[in-house]
């Protein structure tokens, strides 16, 4: 029997929806954000995430955007610095239960969130929960797994 013929089967990684979340960092200025917005809005790509994190001279503005290709060269053309991370969007059909629920998956998966936000749209009509979880693959497995519905960059996006 070869050596490899005892080596457990590599683990199947969750190849789940991908939904990309941009930070930037804006000085802490009247209309800083809105200048930002206002460029997104000149080439046709809708905020659907929005969350601003405000410290004594700056602020980071945490968005999900329709287009994040359009996003990133726009951000790249115009000197603004930011970053970008993978997001875990989720549908709930009933928020009061389905938090609890989402909730208790990510703990049974020893899975932390870092930071989360709602989308400002309503996909399917329903609430969806933007976060950005420690272990992204399993988080997307986990609650899959528990029946919630997970939104890719296309549910989102016009």
């Amino acid at each position: 029997m070869a050596f490899e013929s005892l080596l457990p089967e590599p683990a199947q990684k969750f190849d789940g929806p991908r939904v990309r979340q941009f930070s930037v960092f804006l000085k802490n200025k009247v209309g800083a954000l809105l200048e930002v917005v206002k460029l997104l809005n000149l080439h046709a790509v809708d905020v659907v995430g929005l969350s601003v994190q405000d410290s004594t001279d700056s602020s980071i503005v945490r968005l999900v955007v329709s287009d994040p290709e359009v996003v990133e060269e726009l951000f790249k053309e115009n000197d603004i610095a930011f970053g970008v991370c993978e997001m875990v969007v989720v549908e709930m059909e009933e928020v009061a239960t389905g938090l609890a629920g989402l909730l208790a998956s990510l703990l049974a998966a020893e899975v932390n969130i870092y930071f989360s936000y709602p989308l400002l749209i309503r996909p399917n009509r329903r609430a969806a929960l933007a976060m950005h979880v420690e272990d992204h693959e399993c988080a997307a497995s986990v609650l899959a797994g528990d029946g919630f519905k997970l939104l890719s960059q296309a549910d989102i996006s016009r």
